[in-house]
């Protein structure tokens, strides 16, 4: 099974969703469920009416949705899909400066995450930390096999859909995991000679945790 998934392409909508709020607010509904603005802000930490006005904002993006059925005084939201995607590579320069504005958004949600965790990490059993935490790879690749690498990532990790899509099947000691995915590029050897970087003795980790 594979997840659904509502694609952006317009710049307002792409813009739009560039809210930390409105991620959270998303994330919130489709690791939870349908739930209504109270509750949400219950959960976040916010105002009621704060957050009503942005599942009003996703809603008119096709991010959320009225929950069929939902009683007419308290009325549920709900996820439109279980993933949201883009493209980084359009020619258009306002969907490309709209883009930069998302990716942004959600490098600062990841840092926020990752500081978050690392304040309550010592607390958790030693399995856990051993598996969890920070890690970087250099690698040399052309774009098409970066393109490839990427696919076949995707495909293994497709492969635990189906734990979000029934909560069932999930183990019984399984916790949710944010695995987060960055592949920046190094500048270019036309922008300016630069002496190489030694590599790291055999063994020693390129990052503090070490590669995993």
């Amino acid at each position: 099974m594979s997840l659904s998934r509502t694609k952006l392409t317009d710049p307002k909508a792409l813009r739009g969703y560039a809210h930390p709020l409105r991620m959270a607010l998303l994330g919130l509904l489709r690791a939870h469920g349908p739930m209504t603005a109270t509750q949400a802000a219950e959960q976040l930490g916010e105002s009621v009416p704060n957050c009503s006005f942005h599942l009003r904002q996703l809603a008119k993006y096709g991010l959320a949705e009225r929950s069929p059925g939902a009683d007419a005084r308290e009325r549920p939201w709900r996820a439109t899909a279980l993933a949201t995607s883009w493209d980084d590579d359009s020619d258009d320069p306002q969907v490309r400066a709209a883009t930069d504005e998302l990716n942004a958004a959600q490098l600062a949600l990841y840092t926020r995450r990752a500081e978050e965790f690392l304040l309550r990490r010592a607390d958790e059993s030693a399995a856990w930390r051993a598996v969890t935490g920070f890690s970087d790879q250099s690698l040399y690749v052309t774009a098409d096999e970066l393109a490839e690498l990427t696919r076949r990532l995707d495909a293994v990790l497709s492969e635990y859909d189906d734990r979000i899509l029934d909560p069932s099947r999930r183990p019984a000691d399984a916790r949710r995991i944010s695995l987060i995915q960055l592949a920046v590029l190094s500048p270019s050897p036309t922008d300016g000679a630069r002496p190489a970087t030694p590599a790291p003795p055999a063994g020693a980790p390129e990052a503090p945790g070490g590669a995993r």
